[in-house]
């Protein structure tokens, strides 16, 4: 490290941990997951009554989007509600928009981060009018996606 002029304060520094918390998620030899933490904060979230709280609630959802399937259209009535010219209502479409996120942000199964080692599964299924697949790796799932099909 000399060598290269990169020094570190020992006080300052862990060794031989078997996690690190880093930026909101615990790495492990496990894998990468979401710090337990910030799931409590999610479950104790209070409802928002303001924009700002809207805000607040969706920048911290919003991180974490990737990890939750249609993760846009069930945010959509609390995305609206911060658009301007959109009087400040809450309805029953936001209430179940603001827990709907909640339960999905704190529950299982919520999607992973695909590591850089082991193949990939794919599972796929259909019917006359849906179409669905499933990205997965390590019996985890990394994406899915699923539409209606177009009447012909």
């Amino acid at each position: 490290m000399r060598e290269q002029q990169l020094y570190a304060k020992f006080s300052k520094c862990e060794f031989w941990l078997d996690k690190v918390t880093f930026l909101g998620h615990v790495v492990s030899k496990d894998g990468i997951q979401v710090d337990p933490r910030k799931v409590e904060a999610v479950q104790n979230w209070p409802r928002p009554t303001t924009i700002t709280e809207i805000h607040s609630f969706l920048g911290l959802a919003g991180y974490y989007r990737h990890f939750v399937q249609d993760f846009s259209k069930i945010a959509a009535p609390l995305i609206r509600l911060t658009q301007k010219n959109v009087k400040f209502e809450w309805n029953d479409k936001c209430e179940y928009s603001f827990q709907k996120l909640k339960e999905c942000l704190t529950s299982t199964p919520v999607l992973s981060l695909p590591s850089g080692n082991g193949g990939y599964a794919v599972y796929c299924d259909a019917s006359r009018v849906d179409l669905g697949c499933v990205l997965m790796q390590h019996g985890r799932v990394i994406a899915s996606a699923s539409r209606k099909l177009k009447k012909h």
